[in-house]
Order: C-alpha cells, then sequence, then structure tokens
C-alpha cells in the first residue's frame, strides 16, 4: 500500500484547480484500489480520500466525476466503509440534493451508493435521518420512484432497494402505511414492473417489510388497498383451472393469458410468499387468504418452482392455509414465543426438508446443478 509520502503526494493530485490530465490519472488509479479489499480498506482509514472523491463529484470533467462515483459506489458495497462515508466524509446531503434533480447526470450512481449505505441498520437510519433532515423526506424519495422519467438521463431503479432498506426501520414503514397517503397503493403496480427486476424486487422487498406490522393486515388485506392480488400475480403461471378455482380467485386473477408468466427471480418468489406468510400471521388475515382462494395458485406455483427453497417456503404456506386453526391464544402467530429446544427442532426439521427437495430436484433433472439466482438486492462493484 502507499507510503505517507505518497499518499499527500496523491492526495494532491485530487482537488478541483489540479491539471486535468494528472487528475484523471490519479481518479483513475484511486477507482483501481476500490477493487480490492485492501485498498478499500486503505481509502476508508483515510478520511481526507473521501472527501476528496466527494468533492470531485462537482468536477468540470465527466470523466473524473465518473471515476469518482464509481469509486464511491465500489466503497459503499463494503461495510467497513460505511460508516466513514457517513459520519467522516458526510456525503449524504450531498447525494440527496443530486438525487433530487432531475437533470443531474450521475443520479443512478448516487441511488446505488444510498442503496448499499442502507442495507446495515445502523447507517440505514443515518440515511433515513439525512433524507428528512436535508429537506428531501422520504415523500420526495417515493415521488422520484414513481415518477416515470423523473431523471432523462437515469433509470433511478435503485430507489427501489433504497425504500426496501428503509423500511427495516419502523419510522420508514409507518410512512409508507400511513392511510392518508396512499404510498403503499402507489407503489403496489411495480410487483410487476418489467423493466427492471432492481426496481420489482426492491418494491416487493419494502411491501414485504410492511407486512411485518400485523397491525395493518386488515387494511391492506381490505378493500382500500386490495394487496394479495399484487402478490400472487407474480406467482401465478399459464395452468388452466376449472371454473370453480376460477370463480374463486381474485377478478386480476381469473382467465389469464396461456403465455403469462411467472416471477423470473426466485429471490423475489421467495419474498412475495414471505409477504404472503406474514398476512397469514393473524387469523382474520389466514380468512382473507383462504377466503380469495390463493391455494390454488400456490398449488400450481408448488408443482412448477424449480428451486428447493422457494418450493420449500410455498409448501409451509400451504400447510398454514390447510391446516385447522390454533388453539385459543395462539391465533396471532408473529406474538407466540417458541421455546428453544422446540425452535432447534423446527430448525433441524427445516434443514433434513430442504436436503430432501434438493435430493428431488437433483434426480428430476438427471443430476444436474441448480442455477443459482441473483438477488434483487445485490450490491455494486
Amino acid at each position: 500500500m502507499l507510503e505517507d509520502a505518497q499518499t499527500r503526494e496523491l492526495l494532491g493530485f485530487l482537488t478541483l484547480v489540479t491539471r486535468l490530465d494528472v487528475k484523471s490519472q490519479a481518479t483513475e488509479y484511486v477507482l483501481g484500489l476500490t477493487g480490492s479489499a485492501d485498498g478499500r480498506s486503505f481509502l476508508a482509514r483515510n478520511a481526507d480520500f473521501l472527501q476528496a472523491l466527494l468533492t470531485l463529484t462537482r468536477d468540470p470533467s465527466r470523466a473524473v466525476v465518473k471515476d469518482c462515483y464509481c469509486a464511491l459506489v465500489n466503497l459503499s458495497a463494503d461495510e467497513s466503509a460505511h460508516r466513514p462515508l457517513v459520519s467522516q466524509a458526510d456525503l449524504l446531503p450531498s447525494l440527496l440534493k443530486n438525487l433530487c434533480d432531475p437533470e443531474y447526470d450521475f443520479s443512478d450512481q448516487v441511488c446505488s451508493i444510498l442503496s448499499n449505505l442502507s442495507r446495515r441498520t445502523d447507517t440505514c437510519r443515518e440515511v433515513f435521518r439525512a433524507i428528512q433532515s436535508e429537506g428531501v423526506g422520504l415523500a420526495k424519495i417515493v415521488e422520484v420512484f414513481c415518477t416515470d422519467g423523473y431523471n432523462k438521463k437515469g433509470a433511478l431503479h435503485y430507489l427501489g432497494p433504497l425504500l426496501s432498506n428503509l423500511t427495516q426501520l419502523p419510522e420508514a414503514r409507518q410512512f409508507i402505511l400511513d392511510k392518508d397517503r396512499c404510498v403503499v397503493q402507489r407503489l403496489l403496480p411495480y410487483t410487476q414492473y418489467e423493466g427492471s427486476g432492481v426496481r420489482r424486487g426492491g418494491v416487493v422487498g419494502t411491501l414485504r417489510n410492511c407486512c411485518f406490522d400485523y397491525a395493518y393486515h386488515e387494511w391492506l388485506l381490505g378493500s382500500e388497498v386490495d394487496i394479495l392480488p399484487f402478490l400472487l400475480l407474480p406467482l401465478a403461471g399459464p395452468e388452466e383451472l376449472s371454473e370453480d378455482e376460477m370463480e374463486g380467485l381474485p377478478v386480476d386473477l381469473q382467465y389469464l393469458p396461456e403465455d403469462k408468466q411467472r416471477e423470473e427471480d426466485p429471490d423475489i418468489r421467495r419474498m412475495l410468499l414471505e409477504a404472503i406468510n406474514l398476512l397469514m400471521a393473524t387469523k382474520g388475515g389466514r380468512k382473507a387468504v383462504r377466503d380469495r382462494n390463493a391455494y390454488v395458485i400456490l398449488r400450481e406455483l408448488h408443482k412448477w418452482e424449480p428451486e428447493p427453497d422457494v418450493a420449500a417456503a410455498c409448501e409451509k404456506l400451504i400447510e398454514v392455509l390447510i391446516s385447522d386453526e390454533p388453539e385459543a391464544g395462539m391465533e396471532n402467530l408473529l406474538e407466540v414465543e417458541i421455546p428453544e429446544d422446540v425452535e432447534r427442532k423446527l430448525t433441524q426439521q427445516d434443514e433434513e426438508e430442504r436436503r430432501r427437495l434438493e435430493e428431488q430436484l437433483l434426480k428430476s433433472r438427471g443430476g444436474g446443478q441448480r442455477a443459482q439466482g441473483e438477488s434483487p438486492e445485490g450490491r455494486e462493484s
């Protein structure tokens, strides 16, 4: 790594007044450092470099600005750099200001950095606090996300994972679930957004996180929001159903076209199942899901599902649907405390079930290896 004299010399080149050819070589070198763990660790320990990169995002040279943003994206993908970036470089106010500028050229990189920085709960709180205190507000973030073509120079897809990360926090969920704001209703159509799995997965993750707050389940499942069809439709395929089964489904899931495709990303399918599972934590939620005939969609999904862990999640969901109601006092599954010995046993059973499903899948494919799905919230690098 760099000696002290070399460090000082390199820092001297990372200024707005440095000659362009020298500055370009310096930013290119720093970008190269972010490609290794040692390089990222070095930069994270030297806040002057982080501040210099942030300063040069205002440089007249587009190439220099691009190098700086790429370096910041790579650094933000490394959790060890989160605290220095947020606290020492104080980059959040600048990022949020640029994000809200519809003419800004590097808004996609800004979205990626904010998404990465909001993964961990501690820095997620810092991001949320900055959003609320820098004259932006979560309402503006939602508006930017939901406004098609807000920035003609960037797609802003990574605002989806940002929203998903922010809803780790109860205060962010309260905003999304505010019954007077209609935020949830604006997000629901994006569960079928074809233009980006990142945006789609971010919204599904946001909805899944909001479903942890069971006090809102009745509202979410009721006519004001009617969330269930938006969670089931991506899981539905082109299979033919009987007339009786069809009539029991929500209207949006009836008579689907022969070329209807299921959600292609297994991680998104898993999150959709998790959201439905959370909605079924209460007796009223289970009744609502049963009454909408969700079973037939989940049954066909389970027959089709190629990924063992997603198939297992689907199977557990079906078991809850077809099982008898819990005894009195145990109706809310999110409030039931499981003894440690029972939890260990259930974990062991889950692992055995996972292995069984994998063996079945390998046999059905003639021993082939299953493909690994990429997370919709995968980090930038």
